[in-house]
């Protein structure tokens, strides 16, 4: 099924407001500002989320002239790296998370990048394309879910992303296995191309997903004064996962690899079996054609032109050689 995200003229796709005593509601944009201009609270369990649609031009403008956004997010936005990190900038968590396109059919160009701003009261969420872990959050938001922190939001994001990749890394072994089991029947048709695409993937994922231990060692070592413990814990528990996950995808590369090679193996047995087979073909004829070759020059002396058996000794002559080369090829392919 085919989902449709939808976005007002700033180009908020969803907002929420999420509270101790209470799952979350969704709220606009007005009703966010007035929120957080005029309600004050020391809860970590009251704040909003807003996730915005990057495609349309009005909503960074917007993020950066209304919201309390640190600059290092809009950085994050614009830079070349896109490898996945969470980041400590002025007490404020700038998270960078690679995901995959709700419409994932594993192709190296539907992994997307989401970017996230948390703070003690406010999470901003920005992507570019429908991805599937923020969609499994909103599912999950709408469900009724709450969250501890904003914090807790975030690691519950990367727990969803998670099991995104929990789910793919399990597609991908099914697809690996199922070209095993053609590789030890002998049915390699399309085999290799589709080995090479599922590679190129799980390498592009591996890159992009695998958590860079310099930032997050620096976050858990001086984490922001607003985050508690637990947070810290469950953050470090999810990113341990995470490598985790990308542990058994590098696995994985290693087995499609030594498939690779296994399939690059027999092509070339069966490449080397058919030239062989062209080789020997070509010894056996020559003979004849040697023989044919002389005896159709049309001059004069050639030898047993009115002899009446003349054909069956010359029959005689060809045969002898051609098996002495049948012999002498296939004793070569013995040895």
């Amino acid at each position: 099924m085919e989902i449709h995200y939808g976005s007002d003229k700033n180009g908020l796709i969803c907002g929420y407001l999420f509270s101790a005593d209470a799952p979350g509601t969704a709220i606009g944009l007005s009703e966010a500002l007035d929120w957080l201009a005029t309600t004050p609270t020391n809860n970590p369990a009251d704040f909003v989320w807003l996730h915005f649609n990057l495609s349309d031009a009005a909503a960074e403008a917007w993020i950066k002239a209304r919201l309390d956004v640190v600059p290092e997010f809009f950085e994050a936005l614009h830079e070349g790296s896109r490898s996945t990190r969470i980041e400590d900038a002025h007490d404020t968590l700038v998270a960078v998370v690679n995901d995959v396109a709700y419409e994932f059919s594993f192709d190296p160009s539907e992994i997307e990048t989401l970017w996230v701003n948390v703070s003690p009261r406010m999470a901003i969420s920005a992507r570019l394309h429908p991805l599937r872990s923020i969609d499994r959050l909103r599912q999950a938001v709408k469900d009724g879910v709450r969250f501890e922190s904003s914090v807790g939001f975030l690691n519950h994001l990367l727990q969803d992303q998670g099991d995104v990749l929990v789910r793919i890394a399990r597609t991908a072994t099914l697809q690996v296995d199922s070209v095993e089991d053609s590789l030890l029947f002998g049915r390699l048709q399309h085999k290799r191309g589709d080995l090479g695409k599922l590679r190129r993937v799980l390498v592009r994922l591996q890159r992009l997903l695998a958590p860079e231990p310099g930032a997050l060692f620096r976050l858990l070592r001086n984490p922001p004064p607003w985050v508690a413990p637990h947070d810290l814990d469950a953050l470090r528990q999810a990113t341990e996962e995470f490598s985790m996950i990308i542990r058994d995808l590098s696995e994985l590369q290693e087995r499609i690899k030594l498939l690779q090679e296994e399939i690059a193996a027999q092509v070339g047995e069966q490449t080397n079996r058919s030239l062989f087979t062209l080789t020997v073909v070509t010894v056996l004829a020559l003979p004849i054609n040697m023989v044919a070759g002389l005896l159709g020059m049309n001059v004069g002396g050639i030898p047993m032109a009115q002899n009446p058996n003349g054909f069956y000794v010359i029959v005689g002559i060809v045969l002898t050689f051609t098996v002495l080369a049948g012999w002498f090829a296939f004793r070569r392919k013995d040895n």
